[in-house]
Formats: structure tokens, sequence, C-alpha cells
């Protein structure tokens, strides 16, 4: 089995990268693909060529990524950017340490459906099934868990809040 992964893994991984473009979605893709070929082994009709099969697998597994991809929210532009404090590690730990407290204030969904939104990059789609809620529902936790951060924040006046925008209030 080693020898079949070994003699088609480059061009299932040459597949992959051209139809998605980036090297670590065709690296997995590829990973995907092999692991489904030799699930599917016993399935596989040796009356059928098996390169064509196994391409078939790959070429799905790629429209796959790309429709997730697709459904995955666009990064929304900051209105007003914040002022970059690199040089001053502690005012960025302080602020850290905000608003972890204040993540830590919101009702566990709320919290939960905000990190998988913000920090995993998920789609509605994906945190609804990680959460096992409606798509409409993972969007109103997102939502109200942003409202809540942007509240406790202001009540501890580390943002100023504004109708419609959100500054950071400068020390």
């Amino acid at each position: 089995m080693q020898q079949l992964v070994e003699r088609f893994r480059n061009q299932v991984f040459g597949l992959c990268f051209r139809m998605l473009g980036q090297r670590q979605d065709a690296e997995d893709a590829t990973q995907e693909t092999l692991l489904r070929m030799l699930r599917s082994l016993g399935r596989w009709d040796p009356a059928r060529d098996f390169e064509p099969w196994l391409l078939a697998i790959a070429g799905n597994r790629c429209r796959t990524a790309l429709a997730s991809r697709m459904n995955r929210p666009k990064p929304q532009e900051i209105i007003e950017p914040v002022a970059d404090h690199r040089d001053n590690d502690h005012q960025r730990a302080l602020l850290a340490e905000e608003v972890a407290r204040a993540l830590d204030r919101i009702r566990d969904e709320y919290r939960q459906a905000f990190l998988l939104f913000h920090e995993q990059q998920l789609s509605y789609q994906e945190i609804a099934a990680a959460l096992d809620c409606p798509v409409g529902t993972a969007k109103t936790w997102v939502h109200r868990a942003r409202q809540g951060l942007i509240a406790q924040l202001s009540q501890r006046g580390v943002v100023e809040e504004r109708r419609n925008e959100v500054r950071r209030v400068s020390s």
C-alpha cells in the first residue's frame, strides 16, 4: 500500500495544487485523497483504470475545499484603524487581559461561537455544525458576543462606544 501511495502522491498533489492554488490546502487535500483511496480500495472496480478513479477522488476533495473556502466569511474592514503599539508589550498584554476578562463574562455559547468565527475562522455553517444549532443561531451568537464584548470593554473604559463604531481609549 505504501508503494501505491508513493507512486501517486506527487501526481495527486500536482492536481490539488493546480486546483487550489495554495500549498497548504493542496497538501491537506492530497492527504485526504490518499486516505480515502486506502479506505475505498475494497470498493474499487479493477475493470476501471486506477489513475482516473484516484484523480476523481482528488478532484472531489478539491471541489469540497473550494466550496468550503467560498462559505467562509470575508474579513471585515476596520472602520478606523487602531494605533499600533508594537513597541509597548505591556499595553498589548493589558489589552489582551481585558479582552479575555470580557470574553469570560459573556454566555458560553456566544463566546464559543465568537472564538470559532474569529480565531478559527470557521464559516457560519461550520460553526452551526460544531455547536449543533441552526446557521441563523450561530450568526446571532457571534453578533451577540461582539455586542457583549464591546459592552464589557466599554464598562471598563478600555474602548469608547459610539453609535455604530468602537474606538480604543488611548492611554
